[in-house]
């Protein structure tokens, strides 16, 4: 059984950025692009889940 990701946001552009949120204890800024097809994806780094809401998504990518 998947273990649940740590936090969840929900997100209005496709590329997103994750620094791990925490100041000097976060981790190295990465930038993140969601896939269209599954509408989500997680940070390597620190397991948080980005999820589009696609009726308020920037149309460019």
């Amino acid at each position: 059984m998947p273990v649940p990701a740590p936090e969840t946001k929900v997100v209005t552009t496709w590329k997103v950025a994750c620094d791990g949120g925490e100041g000097a204890l976060g981790h190295p800024r990465v930038w993140l692009v969601i896939p269209e097809d599954r509408g989500w994806v997680e940070c390597g780094y620190c397991d948080r889940r980005f999820v589009i809401d696609r009726d308020h998504a920037s149309a460019n990518h």
